[in-house]
């Protein structure tokens, strides 16, 4: 896709081609939609997580809870 967006035509074809076909009437809601996921994965994809572990590392178990403030 590229920073011009998702066309209706091409959310259609692409659509179709996961064998997803659409109704006419859904063409541009579905390129709308594709468009601001895009738009949100793209801020996500500049993120800089620095040495943050994955999340598989976690262990909640491990947590000491402490009531004194």
């Amino acid at each position: 896709m590229s920073s011009a967006g998702l066309t209706p035509p091409e959310a259609a074809r692409w659509a179709a081609r996961a064998g997803l076909p659409l109704p006419d009437d859904r063409h541009s809601v579905v390129a709308a939609t594709a468009d601001h996921i895009h738009s949100v994965v793209a801020v996500l994809r500049e993120l800089d997580f620095g040495d943050t572990p994955p999340a598989g590392a976690f262990r909640a178990e491990e947590e000491k809870h402490d009531a004194a403030l």
